[in-house]
């Protein structure tokens, strides 16, 4: 266990299983979009174990979902990263970049289908055999703010973000 401070308990370490894996036609991560809204139309799919299937009961009625997944091809954490969209380092929690303390990734997806235990999705952006961690169904009441909405450093660059491709800097090298 680690303390985190003398204020705080000890914190455990926290282990998930994956619920199913994620499939796509990105097999190496250079190239590979950076976000869905540079994946328009490809398509993919998330195959959730057999014991999941109740799971999805009435997720058909939503557009789109929340896939939470583990980045399991990120190289090692880095505290300062130089993210694709920018020439200079941004700590990386002020980034999406994949070489995170726990890298856990996040996809809005369209929902194409659900049969059985297969998600058909489009816009993936994600590699293929990803782990699956979560899916959750994406709500705009919910999951869009309301009032100003900030953007940060990614203010400046955000028209790029449209056709941004990964070049392989936070694969893991093996």
């Amino acid at each position: 266990m680690t303390k985190t401070s003398d204020r705080e308990p000890p914190v455990a370490p926290i282990c998930y299983r994956p619920i199913g894996v994620l499939h796509s036609p990105w097999r190496e991560a250079t190239g590979t979009p950076i976000q869905p809204l540079g994946a328009r139309g490809v398509r993919g799919s998330a195959v959730l174990f057999p014991e999941w299937a109740p799971a999805l009961t009435d997720l058909d009625g939503f557009s789109h979902v929340i896939l939470l997944y583990h980045c399991h091809r990120a190289g090692e954490p880095s505290l300062l990263v130089t993210p694709y969209l920018d020439a200079r380092p941004h700590g990386v929690l002020a980034t999406r970049a994949p070489a995170r303390p726990n890298p856990i990734g996040l996809s809005v997806l369209r929902l194409v289908a659900v049969e059985g235990t297969v998600l058909t999705l489009e816009d993936v952006d994600i590699l293929d055999g990803t782990p699956l961690l979560d899916v959750k169904p994406f709500v705009p009441a919910f999951d869009v703010p309301e009032g100003d909405v900030r953007i940060g450093w990614l203010a400046e660059r955000a028209a790029a973000a449209r056709a941004a491709a990964a070049d392989g800097r936070f694969a893991r090298h093996s």
